[in-house]
């Protein structure tokens, strides 16, 4: 293709189908910037039957260009990959190819057969790090020039779990529906609905020690509707987290991850907080969300006032020693 802005080959791989969908439709849509009548051609294995590649790369009587898209190209059968290496040493000038291989050992050869007759490469592995997801949130706000702040990409990781559709989703909820910065009361204000967000955010400032903020965000959380239960629940997991981190030597992330009931992941953040607590202080904030637990189910009058009381305890446990 006589273009300047998308290379004739491509490889994208990994397996984060958000991304590879992504790259796939930017060049696409390159191709289409220089040609808006361009034939865009998107196959999987079993619809690339023999010739099947010559029919959509041969040269056309009237110089249409073509972008050919090959999905799970580590899929092909070993005749289907010869033709396509075939091709690879020829090719055509007015014809995009797009190879999307998954990015293990099998049809690895293609791969590199590609990457070494001058294919550009994306990589779109799918994240499995939270500092990857928050970069990816962080990324999404920037593409709408918008701003998201530390905090709130952190709740909004840690309300939506691992899947990138439904966090790409909510940020773009977010950037639809908000205006300037965006914090971690605006996540917690439309996720509390999953997973509590409100509530955890409430819990990770009183394990971190962060009164005032802490404070702030029960008032909020409490103010918004969210359930007195569910934000002591979110007290008791990250208490919970706490003991489970102290305890760690011997056992594996895998192990430690079950006893703490989260994503193995989130261990780096327990860790963080679990810095300055002893274990006499641990012990503490766990007698306060037992008590706290019975006071909101019935013991006591006012759940607002028991879980005001047992995040002042909890914060200020930390560090804490015996006597």
């Amino acid at each position: 293709m006589a273009s300047t802005s998308v290379s004739t080959l491509s490889v994208v791989v990994g397996d984060e189908e958000l991304l590879i969908d992504r790259a796939v439709a930017g060049i696409v849509a390159q191709a289409r910037a220089d040609d808006p009548e361009v034939d865009v051609h998107d196959l999987v294995p079993a619809q690339v039957t023999p010739g099947k590649l010559a029919e959509v790369t041969s040269p056309s009587l009237f110089g249409e260009h073509r972008v050919v898209v090959l999905r799970s190209a580590q899929d092909l059968t070993k005749d289907l990959a010869a033709e396509v290496t075939g091709y690879l040493r020829n090719p055509a000038d007015d014809v995009v190819l797009v190879l999307v291989h998954a990015g293990g050992a099998k049809g690895k050869a293609l791969l590199e057969t590609a990457v070494k007759a001058g294919a550009a490469r994306i990589d779109c592995a799918k994240p499995t790090k939270q500092s990857e997801r928050l970069a990816f949130v962080k990324g999404e706000f920037e593409r709408a020039r918008r701003q998201i702040t530390r905090d709130a990409a952190q709740a909004l990781v840690d309300s939506l779990g691992t899947e990138l559709r439904e966090i790409a989703a909510a940020c773009t909820q977010l950037i639809a529906d908000t205006e300037g910065r965006v914090d971690e009361a605006t996540v917690a204000r439309y996720y509390r609905g999953k997973a509590e967000a409100s509530g955890f955010s409430v819990a990770d400032r009183a394990v971190e020690g962060r009164l005032p903020e802490a404070l702030e965000q029960l008032r909020w959380s409490l103010a918004v509707g969210t359930a007195p239960v569910l934000i002591n629940s979110a007290l008791a997991g990250a208490v919970r987290g706490l003991a489970v981190v102290a305890q760690q030597r011997g056992a594996s992330d895998a192990e430690l991850a079950k006893r703490a009931k989260v994503p193995p992941w989130k261990l780096k953040t327990l860790r963080q907080q679990a810095r300055g607590w002893t274990p006499h202080g641990v012990a503490h904030a766990m007698r306060v969300v037992a008590e706290t637990d019975a006071l909101i189910k019935g013991a006591g009058r006012d759940p607002a006032y028991a879980l005001e009381r047992a995040v002042i305890e909890i914060a200020t446990a930390r560090g804490r020693t015996a006597g």
